[in-house]
């Protein structure tokens, strides 16, 4: 009996062992793996990582120094200077100036005309709803080239492509840039907005109806507050689309001090035909930091709206 016992002990002990080990080969394995894919991932961040790395440490070398065999990736006596001349070379504060007033009032009628038309979608309820929305994704489809001549025309017939100014402040040419984003041109922000609403409980809005509230003191007191993860979305998209727009700019504003820091660039680009790459590496580095920044700052808001926009709200 006592030798059947000491048998059985030892098959536990032996299963005890095996056990262990097969874990020990399932936590090695996913070791292993993990720093294959680390690997990977660093080769990739990396390979789009580079140019941008290249161009900032080319923005502090000397001329000799950018284009030299083997790569010099840490310039020898950073020239700092480089950015002084560069931001002088052409008026690059009235460029900003520009670029943010058309990234502002961009983004704050995006926001504005977005949410009421998302509100629109997601909370009430009137004939053709759906049919409606249908058609205003289907419009995402189009070709942004497509609408460019039609629209051209449109503003030329306004008068909104002749200079001037909007009560002496705001240049006329602004107009064509701006006016549409207050409205709701821009389908995937009201379909981001629409997504989000319709996650928020319709208790909240009842209760404010009972106590007499209107649907757009629902909307700015009730609905935006609740909202700020995918406001905070749409705000970063509109005011990069807006940032980085080149086209419509170069369509639209006249004379350069009207220009954006996108058609700054550009004419540097030209005027850098003597070959000074140092300082257009310098300029292109000072305009993407405020992006950068602006990314840096929202980002908690950001990742939040993205990843709870596509469940139909929080």
């Amino acid at each position: 009996m006592s030798t059947e016992i000491e048998d059985l002990r030892v098959l536990k002990a032996a299963t005890r062992q095996q056990a262990a080990a097969h874990r020990s080969r399932q936590a090695t394995l996913r070791r292993s793996w993990l720093i294959v894919l680390q690997i990977i991932m660093t080769l990739v961040l990396i390979t789009f990582l580079g140019p941008t790395l290249w161009m900032v440490s080319s923005s502090l070398k000397a001329r000799t120094e950018i284009f030299a065999i083997p790569m010099v990736w840490l310039p020898e006596n950073p020239q700092w200077g480089n950015y002084i001349q560069a931001l002088t070379l052409l008026p690059f504060a009235k460029f900003a100036v520009n670029t943010f007033v058309i990234a502002g009032l961009t983004v704050v009628g995006t926001v504005l005309s977005c949410s009421i038309v998302a509100y629109s979608f997601s909370r009430l309820r009137w004939p053709g709803r759906d049919f409606f929305f249908a058609l205003l994704l289907g419009t995402m489809m189009l070709p942004e080239v497509v609408t460019l001549i039609p629209m051209f025309i449109e503003f030329r017939t306004l008068g909104w492509t002749k200079p001037g100014t909007v009560f002496g402040v705001l240049p006329l040419n602004f107009l064509p840039i701006t006016v549409p984003y207050w409205l709701a041109l821009s389908p995937l922000y009201v379909f981001l907005m629409r997504q989000f609403f319709k996650g928020i409980p319709m208790e909240l809005e009842e209760a404010a109806l009972m106590d007499g509230a209107s649907r757009l003191q629902i909307l700015f007191r009730i609905i935006l507050p609740l909202s700020k993860p995918v406001i905070a979305t749409v705000a970063v998209f509109s005011f990069l689309q807006s940032y980085n727009d080149f086209l419509q700019p170069l369509i639209y504003l006249n004379g350069q001090d009207n220009w954006t820091l996108a058609l700054g660039l550009r004419a540097m680009n030209d005027v850098q035909q003597t070959g000074q790459w140092e300082l257009l590496f310098a300029a292109s580095t000072a305009v993407l930091l405020p992006v950068l920044l602006i990314f840096i700052f929202a980002q908690r808001y950001f990742v939040q709206g993205i990843a709870t926009t596509g469940f139909g709200g929080r």
